[in-house]
């Protein structure tokens, strides 16, 4: 079953995310990683044809914004021009986490230098960078009167330092002017840097995150610009560095239940990494990777008792964790270890 959607929904979606249809495996070479020929019909001549999406397991439902909390946050956030992963990325949980007073900042622009077949943050060359940004989020975050915050950005990969002083600079306003609040951020792997990364590691946050996303054979699909041993050594410098560690991963893209299990003992083997984070793949517009299958909430539950086995202090499993999700709540429980 197909239909062809109409030409200026497409327009808006390939403005915004300008990579083929069907994510970046269309300028890969060499046999298909993940066949995508069922879900992009055809994204040549005369219209494109996509299969219809999946329907939505009742499992699948999110909170819809709203509420007091909800446009408290919305109102710091617009006044300050600041960004949030949230809005960016579509996140299912914005109507609950900013209900209860809780955000995700996005640091270093809007847009990210790299075209993930996942994502849905804008993509493309970034704006000059604005050197001003980590005063307005501190100041922010200072209004915000909030215990814990979760801070990430896009891939500034045209920067030398992959935007690292910037990251440093804001870690060190924000501990300053929220002296009561921790401070848990999430980076990319700065291709792999160890100065720039190290440069964020010496700015002691309280959690340092950077996520795995997927298992290893779905990297080169899911994440053409990065590589699964150089997010594992990312890892294992922010552990060296005496820093209490996190990652995350998508499910439902197209691995299997085995290959999640070895990326736990990859990631365990790596940096004995304390909090995992796995929640269930949503396919944020035709433009991206199709969704494969619907996790069962009873195999989260799996994940999170084989996470808990291998070694993690924390896991949130289920089917709408993302990154930050109750962020605030896992620091509080490794604060009680």
């Amino acid at each position: 079953m197909s239909h062809v959607p109409n030409q200026s929904s497409v327009e808006r979606t390939v403005a915004r995310h300008p990579r083929p249809l069907g994510g970046d495996t269309a300028r890969q070479t060499g046999p298909a990683i993940v066949p995508l020929s069922a879900f992009v019909l055809n994204n040549q001549e005369g219209g494109v044809h996509h299969r219809v999406p999946q329907r939505k397991p009742d499992w699948l439902r999110a909170k819809a914004p709203g509420g007091e909390g909800y446009h408290r946050l919305k109102a710091i956030i617009d006044e300050h021009r600041l960004h949030t992963v949230c809005q960016e990325a579509s996140c299912p949980n914005m109507g609950e986490c900013w209900s209860r007073g809780s955000a995700t900042i996005m640091i270093l622009g809007d847009t990210c230098t790299r075209s993930c077949g996942f994502c849905n943050v804008k993509t493309g060359r970034p704006a000059t960078l604005d050197s001003d940004e980590p005063r307005r989020v501190a100041e922010s975050l200072a209004l915000m009167q909030l215990n814990h915050v979760v801070i990430t950005s896009v891939n500034r990969d045209e920067l030398p330092d992959g935007g690292a002083a910037i990251w440093a600079e804001t870690i060190e306003r924000v501990h300053r002017a929220c002296p009561g609040m921790s401070v848990e951020v999430l980076v990319g792997d700065f291709c792999g840097d160890e100065a720039a990364i190290q440069a964020v590691c010496d700015a002691r946050p309280e959690i340092i995150s950077h996520n795995m996303e997927t298992v290893r054979r779905m990297h080169p699909a899911v994440r053409p610009q990065a590589r699964y041993e150089r997010s594992l050594d990312v890892l294992r410098q922010f552990k060296a560095s005496g820093l209490v560690t996190k990652t995350g991963i998508m499910v439902g893209i197209g691995e299997r239940d085995d290959e999640v299990l070895e990326l736990m003992r990859d990631v365990q083997a790596a940096s004995r990494c304390d909090v995992l984070t796995i929640g269930q793949y949503l396919q944020p517009t035709r433009n991206h990777l199709p969704v494969d299958r619907w996790v069962h909430p009873d195999t989260f539950a799996m994940f999170k008792a084989e996470a808990l086995a291998r070694g993690f202090a924390v896991c949130e499993s289920g089917p709408l964790v993302r990154s930050s999700y109750r962020a605030d709540e896992q620091a509080r429980q490794l604060a009680r270890r």
